[in-house]
């Protein structure tokens, strides 16, 4: 069998197993609901959480990831986070360890919290919190999840965004990340 047969399988073994878990339902508020079928919540148009974590290098680059094309939203697409659904019995912030480590191969790092926010697109309602962490070490890829990953200037994701597919939510956590940084700086200043 060919090794893209192969990836395929794999890949769709692991949608079916993501489709299955049990995720954090929420309300407009973010108050827990209960707990939802990943599948359930998305074909219901119901609120859940997810995290969204930017690796960047000890040089200021931001790691962006090429989602595989079994992915249920945005397949295919260019991502500036890690990150994924909460589960029910999980914190934001397990949730985002559990995440970064899963699909990039990265743990024992500080992740710091910049942002909690709603976000909603075609088949997709979240409240999101959004992280931060450094890491210069290797990276070792979830072929279910990742095609490829690379470590650019956020200068070059801003430029990428705009010729290839880059998935809104995660975008939406990079911009909020972006201007509140500025703002931080215009204060010290």
């Amino acid at each position: 069998m060919a090794d893209s047969s192969v990836d395929s399988m794999r890949e769709a073994a692991h949608r079916a197993a993501s489709d299955a878990e049990q995720i954090a339902w929420v309300d407009e508020q973010d108050n827990l609901l209960g707990a939802l079928v990943r599948s359930d919540l998305r074909e219901r148009g119901l609120i859940g959480r997810g995290t969204y974590i930017m690796l960047f290098n000890s040089a200021g680059e931001l790691c962006v990831h090429r989602r595989t094309l079994s992915k249920a939203i945005y397949p295919g697409y260019w991502d500036v986070a890690a990150g994924g659904m909460v589960l029910a019995t999980e914190t934001y912030a397990e949730s985002a360890a559990r995440e970064l480590e899963e699909e990039l191969g990265v743990s024992g790092v500080e992740l710091t919290a910049h942002d909690h926010f709603f976000f909603e697109d075609t088949g997709n309602r979240l409240w999101c919190s959004a992280f931060s962490a450094v890491w210069d070490g290797p990276l070792i890829l979830q072929p279910e999840e990742v095609l490829e990953a690379r470590f650019i200037s956020v200068e070059q994701v801003m430029l990428e965004i705009e010729k290839k597919p880059y998935c809104p939510d995660s975008l939406a956590a990079l911009k909020r990340y972006l201007k509140a940084q500025q703002s931080h700086v215009a204060k010290k200043a």
